[in-house]
């Protein structure tokens, strides 16, 4: 039973489909990864994608690519309220959109990530030693999964948090996160990981269809994990 529910933890889109999703996704998109580049370079200046290093499978490392959507020389904290003045005017457009993961599709077909799968993690904010972190390490991280297809107003939560966005986001977001993933990856399937995509496609064109978890659901699930 606990080897069939390990795999299950793993189990998703065959590889070489992602592969070919993934690749046929870039070359569809190409003419607005194009625009969004001359956009970028036009209004802010600095390279067109954002590079970081991010925690992928089984605790391994990697570098995760998006458009960038900061200005240079901006260094903060590595979560992002809404509002936060690090963002430029094209970034904010393309964040709001999600369009600024578009690049990401890249990393999936190298294998870095999947399609689906939980949002990989910088590196400051995994604790290895942590039986959860371990458990979602087990899965290959995604550019969508079901919970971030929920939480779309994290920028606004964090906003709500003014004194300190980063311990709001280790002590709250996080672990609503982290229970999120757990919860997902163990009835995972292809058949689940299809819906996500599809629902993550609607959500994109038709945002207010996404039901956004308040802060009264966010705390309740944290409490019932302490």
């Amino acid at each position: 039973m606990r080897a069939r529910e390990r795999k299950r933890e793993t189990e998703g889109i065959p590889r070489f489909v992602e592969i070919v999703l993934a690749l046929g996704g870039l070359v569809i998109s190409s003419p607005f990864l194009f625009f969004a580049a001359v956009l970028i370079i036009g209004t802010s200046p600095g390279p067109v994608l954002f590079r970081q290093q991010r925690v992928g499978q089984f605790g391994k490392t990697f570098e995760l690519i998006k458009f960038r959507s900061m200005r240079m020389g901006n260094e903060g904290v590595q979560v992002t309220a809404k509002g936060d003045m690090r963002i430029t005017r094209v970034g904010r457009m393309l964040r709001k959109s999600k369009l600024d993961e578009l690049p990401e599709l890249w990393n999936v077909a190298r294998g870095d990530i999947s399609l689906i799968g939980p949002r990989p993690e910088v590196p400051k904010y995994v604790d290895l030693k942590n039986p959860i972190w371990q458990s979602v390490l087990k899965a290959r991280p995604g550019i969508t999964d079901p919970v971030t297809l929920r939480l779309r107003n994290e920028e606004e939560l964090l906003a709500g948090c003014t004194d300190d966005p980063e311990l709001f986001y280790l002590s709250m977001l996080q672990p609503y996160k982290l229970h999120g993933y757990v919860t997902y990856l163990r009835q995972r399937s292809w058949q689940t990981d299809v819906r996500v995509i599809l629902g993550t496609l609607l959500t994109v064109i038709f945002p207010a269809q996404a039901l956004a978890p308040g802060m009264d659901e966010i705390v309740s699930v944290v409490r019932e994990q302490t």
